[in-house]
């Protein structure tokens, strides 16, 4: 992985642990009485997703500095799209209501699947040592 992918790796996994937490804190402390409890369920759900794979994304980060081989960088790429159209659906779902931009969560949750995919077979990649 390039000096540039990582940093932009570690770039993407802060800025949506970030969103995360923040997005996380205004619907339990705010968004319920502007936009109902299902905004909040949608926003939790979200924040939950993205914080997860923020996380995954910085570490893949670590295990591909740790030299571990197989498609890092693909798993992390879909997680970043997946942090991007999953909670993003969702969160524009719970402030303006249903749209035809709620269609886009299925296609980051694809995303993080495959993303999940591509760490499995990064486990079946034999390693130096």
């Amino acid at each position: 992985m390039s000096d540039r992918s990582t940093r932009a790796l570690l770039l993407a996994a802060g800025l949506f642990g970030a969103i995360a937490v923040g997005c996380g804190a205004y619907a339990s402390h705010g968004l319920g009485p502007v936009k109902g409890q299902r905004a909040v369920e949608l926003w939790t759900t979200a924040s939950h997703y993205q914080m997860v794979h923020a996380l995954a994304i910085a570490a893949i980060v670590a295990l591909r500095r740790a030299a571990v081989r197989g498609p890092l960088l693909p798993a992390g790429i879909l997680f970043a799209v997946g942090c991007l159209l999953f909670p993003g659906a969702l969160y524009l779902l719970g402030w303006f209501g249903p749209s035809a931009l709620g269609m886009v969560a299925p296609v980051g949750g694809l995303s993080f699947i495959g993303g999940w995919l591509c760490l499995a077979v990064a486990g079946l990649v034999r390693h130096p040592g």
